[in-house]
């Protein structure tokens, strides 16, 4: 009798692609409230919360802090730059480089955006009892560490 083959993995059920849609509905749902607000796409929301949360950032700080690719980071950048939101100042430490940091406009526009993320992560975890949101928050975060590790 020949060997059963084994079970194929339903992209359903495989961890990278479920993190992936449910990250990407959920940055979605949320980018559809500031994009009709404040005409930012996610890229650029990205930049302005890394930079809001943590201060001034070179590109390459950027890169790492949101997980997306030089490309993407550098023309986020520059739509901000051109809308006021973002200003740009020379490194001191490394000649080659600047700093990004939110100008008064973008540190406004930071603080009209972040309660409407949050209003939507609240409505979002709402799914979820108060046990389940800790343990969820605890798991993402092993898996994050985990994923780094390997």
């Amino acid at each position: 009798m020949p060997a059963t083959p084994p079970k194929q993995a339903r992209l359903a059920e495989f961890l990278p692609y479920l993190l992936s849609v449910t990250s990407n509905a959920v940055s979605d749902r949320i980018a559809d409230e500031y994009r009709a607000r404040f005409g930012l796409k996610i890229p650029e929301w990205r930049v302005m919360a890394v930079l809001g949360d943590m201060g001034p950032q070179t590109q390459r700080e950027l890169v790492v802090a949101t997980r997306m690719d030089k490309v993407a980071v550098n023309r986020a950048c520059k739509v901000l730059e051109g809308r006021g939101l973002v200003t740009r100042s020379p490194n001191a430490s490394d000649g080659r480089s600047h700093h990004l940091e939110l100008t008064a406009a973008g540190r406004g526009v930071h603080g009209e955006i972040m309660p409407i993320a949050l209003d939507m992560e609240h409505r979002l975890f709402d799914a979820l009892g108060a046990e389940e949101r800790l343990q969820f928050r605890a798991q993402l975060a092993r898996l994050f560490e985990r994923a780094n590790a390997l």
